[in-house]
């Protein structure tokens, strides 16, 4: 039986960098696979230098739902009194950082039954303080609800069937009013043979510091349909 894990990644700020070294931090337009299994690691206490253990965690097939976009953001950090490469005096570096302000996903994990339970009490009550890129960036609200945990499902019925993540009455008022609405976006790990496949550089090989190390995986970009059904009139499944 196949297995997955919906959780609920909502903050005001989110980075998920793919190309984080130098003066230019980026972030990515959803969660990257680098970014959840080191989010998941810290729950559940696994050391960054437990490559093994990382590993595992990468293994599981990750999709994610967009239903809230992000606004890209940027801002700088200055650092003063940084030696110059010559050694001769000290300098002021200006760093630039990318972040995504008020972007709501959910995130489906598909694999070990066993793992997800894991996971899935783990994220109530991490071992270690979570974040979603940066140490200042903590969820706004629980990552799992009271009642989930893993449930027979593929990555992909869960993605086109668990309800809508937005908390705002409004906006659900007038998602459910309207005749058209834009459908929710989806990044899904799919075999690299999949002809409609986009690659990702972001699977964590080691997470160890100083020997960090990514491979690539494959990606499948499509969208679900916002249905009636999905736009729940009361709470929202991770509220």
């Amino acid at each position: 039986m196949v297995t997955s894990l919906a959780l609920c990644f909502d903050a005001p700020m989110q980075s998920w960098g793919t190309r984080s070294r130098g003066v230019i931090r980026d972030t990515t337009s959803e969660p990257t696979k680098s970014g959840v299994v080191g989010l998941i690691a810290a729950a559940l206490g696994i050391s960054r230098e437990d490559d093994h253990a990382i590993a595992e965690l990468a293994r599981l097939r990750l999709a994610v739902r967009v239903d809230r976009e992000g606004i890209l953001e940027r801002d700088f950090h200055t650092t003063q009194n940084v030696p110059t490469t010559k050694g001769t005096g000290h300098r002021t570096v200006v760093s630039e950082r990318y972040y995504l302000a008020d972007a709501l996903f959910l995130v489906v994990l598909q694999g070990d039954e066993r793992l997800l339970s894991r996971i899935a009490s783990a994220v109530d009550r991490p071992h270690w303080p979570i974040f979603f890129g940066r140490r200042a960036f903590v969820p706004a609200r629980p990552l799992l609800p009271p009642s989930g945990g893993p449930v027979v499902s593929t990555a992909e019925d869960l993605l086109a069937r668990e309800p809508w993540l937005e908390t705002s009455k409004t906006v659900r008022d007038i998602e459910l009013s309207k005749g058209d609405r834009v459908d929710l976006r989806t990044v899904v790990d799919c075999p690299a043979t999949d002809k409609r496949a986009e690659v990702r550089h972001d699977h964590p090989v080691s997470l160890a510091e100083g020997r960090r190390r990514f491979a690539t995986r494959t990606v499948l970009v499509e969208q679900v349909s916002l249905t009636d059904s999905m736009i729940t009139t009361g709470d929202s499944s991770c509220s």
